[in-house]
């Protein structure tokens, strides 16, 4: 099944699909709107545009475990697209995903503008690595 993860921010939002196999997850676009509403209405299109069977949401919990305000804000977004969407939506922790695409993104030396554009994609596709890991060593 295809699966799409989302990176939620302020100003871009970042997205991931995997393959139908769930081998390979790779970033498609990142979504560049601040009203939370489009955000919404994007990201449910792009599930219709990728034809993905479930949507993988990050949720930034703070270290301790605990919701803070923007954890809050991702739960909203994810209850939001589940009231529209016909397919399952998760929320998956994502604590210090984007500190990992910065390593990434120094490793190949992305700077600058590029690097803006694409940090939250590859937010979004180090999340839906994680939720894949974890569906397939469930299944074992």
């Amino acid at each position: 099944m295809k699966i799409m993860a989302v990176d939620l921010g302020d100003a871009r939002t970042g997205l991931a699909v995997c393959d139908r196999t769930e081998f390979l997850a790779s970033p498609v676009g990142v979504i560049e709107e601040r009203n939370f509403n489009k955000i919404v209405e994007k990201v449910v299109f792009a599930t219709k545009e990728y034809d993905v069977g479930a949507v993988v949401v990050g949720h930034p919990k703070n270290m301790d475990g605990s919701s803070g305000e923007r954890a809050q804000k991702c739960e909203k977004f994810a209850q939001m697209l589940e009231n529209i969407l016909d397919i399952p939506v998760t929320l998956w922790d994502e604590r210090s995903t984007t500190v990992m695409a910065h390593h990434y993104l120094n490793e190949t030396n992305t700077r600058g503008e590029k690097r803006k554009k694409v940090i939250d994609a590859v937010a979004a596709t180090i999340i839906l690595e994680s939720y894949l890991s974890f569906r397939k060593n469930s299944k074992e």
